[in-house]
């Protein structure tokens, strides 16, 4: 995870060509919108994905875009149970 954060993913010897193809489609769309072309998509159309699956990875790129924006723009901070999940990669307990 830090490594796609850091734009240094293409370092990664283990990712998937699945999981290449999502990353570079994701950091386009992100940072260069208006230059997405039909050939952004092609790696993943050749890995299978439908217009259905294309439509629906722009939509999880667009909001986690829309959500991180939102937050940095307002300011917010994770809760220290949320920030120990993220530094540590375990997944935070329900209470109840």
């Amino acid at each position: 995870m830090q490594a796609i954060e850091e734009h240094r993913w293409r370092e990664l010897s283990d990712l998937s060509e699945r999981e290449r193809a999502l990353c570079a489609l994701s950091e386009k769309l992100s940072a260069q919108p208006t230059r997405m072309v039909e050939e952004d998509w092609q790696p993943l159309r050749d890995l299978g994905f439908d217009d259905e699956a294309c439509l629906e990875v722009a939509h999880v790129v667009g909001i986690f875009n829309y959500l991180t924006r939102m937050a940095d723009g307002f300011g917010l901070q994770l809760d220290a149970a949320t920030e120990r999940a993220a530094e540590t990669g375990e997944g935070l307990q329900r209470r109840g």
